[in-house]
């Protein structure tokens, strides 16, 4: 018995190490190399390196010529099927502000109790923008989306440690609107977010990335405002 407890504390963390480089490599701007990787995990070099074959094997990392590791293509197959009605009812939406603005639009989604997590983005068609994959991931205290998610819920719900600055943050964003961020989340990049709340959908935001804004905030806003509403009259809300 006690054996068999061991083995399975052991496929525990391994399946938790696992999990882990995928956050990793999701929460990194660039591909990373396996002493990076081992770094963050806090492990040997070979550990990490085992684990990255299994992720490999599975299509869920890949590596360049260079040895560096980045998400896998096998990912996309994953996150086709979480909050898929959600994705489908968005992705129109979002390819439209994207394309009328020339900027990456995305929707983030509360994860955890205290996480924002992309759930989809669009880039435009006909100029070049950041981009932003699905599944990369942030405290709802930075940042735009998350920010915008934390405008709209209760206090009650919020994270107990929210520093003084950040309440009277969210209060002055709530009298106009929308959060703005600035190298909170991703160096360089700016944010404007607006809340979204749709029925039987958890807490999310619809925002805009890049690293200097042709518009006014309070303009982009509006456009974000604009397509929330549009995404709460296709969903019944």
């Amino acid at each position: 018995m006690a054996a068999d407890s061991t083995a399975a504390n052991a496929g525990s963390q391994t399946l938790s190490r696992g999990i882990r480089i995928l956050e990793v490599l999701a929460d990194a701007d660039r591909a990373l190399s396996i002493d990076e990787v081992a770094a963050e995990l806090g492990v040997h070099r070979s550990v990490a390196y085992r684990l990255l074959r299994t992720l490999e094997h599975h299509g869920l990392a890949a590596r360049d010529a260079a040895g560096r590791i980045s998400l896998g293509a096998g990912l996309a197959a994953l996150a086709a099927g979480v909050q898929r009605d959600l994705q489908q009812l968005a992705l129109p939406e979002l390819a439209e502000v994207a394309d009328e603005l020339g900027m990456t639009c995305l929707l983030a989604v509360l994860l955890d109790g205290d996480e924002a997590v992309t759930l989809v983005s669009a880039s435009p068609r006909r100029t070049a923008a950041v981009s932003y994959r699905p599944g990369h991931r942030h405290p709802i205290t930075r940042g735009g989306p998350g920010k915008a998610i934390l405008l709209g819920l209760p206090e009650s719900r919020w994270p107990a440690d929210i520093p003084e600055s950040l309440r009277a943050e969210i209060d002055a964003s709530r009298t106009r609107g929308y959060t703005v961020s600035h190298d909170e989340v991703v160096e360089s990049l700016r944010s404007v977010a607006v809340p979204l709340t749709l029925p039987g959908q958890p807490p999310a935001a619809i925002a805009v990335i890049h690293v200097s804004f042709p518009r006014p905030e309070a303009e982009l806003a509006e456009r974000l405002q604009a397509a929330a509403a549009n995404l709460q009259r296709a969903s019944g809300g």
